[in-house]
């Protein structure tokens, strides 16, 4: 098994996870929620986000029966997650505008 350090970034496990949790301002940061009650909105679906990160043009992909480890909510309202792309094969950002997860996670939430 070759060691995280060589393998590519832009391979699709690779990618970051973003669950609708962490922009969910119904939750508390004990129950996943990562970014500020201010900036997050209301029971987003990870249909949403996937729309939201492809609009911007970042290499996305959905992942409908992945459910989130603190959700206590087994409906198909909360499942879900979207992988995304932040770096290419190089090492480089695909998008500079976004550096990080925490930066994507809050620009998700304003469009």
């Amino acid at each position: 098994m070759a060691c995280a350090a060589a393998r590519s970034p832009a391979e699709q496990d690779r990618f970051i996870c973003i669950y609708p949790a962490y922009l969910n301002n119904k939750k508390t940061i004990a129950e996943g929620r990562r970014i500020p009650i201010s900036k997050a909105v209301e029971n987003p679906t990870a249909t949403e986000i996937q729309d939201v990160c492809s609009a911007v043009g970042l290499n996305v992909f959905l992942e409908k029966n992945k459910m989130y480890s603190r959700e206590w909510n087994r409906d198909v309202q909360y499942r879900g997650r979207v992988r995304v792309q932040l770096k290419q094969e190089d090492g480089s950002l695909c998008l500079v505008q976004f550096p990080s997860q925490y930066i994507l996670s809050l620009t998700s939430c304003s469009q």
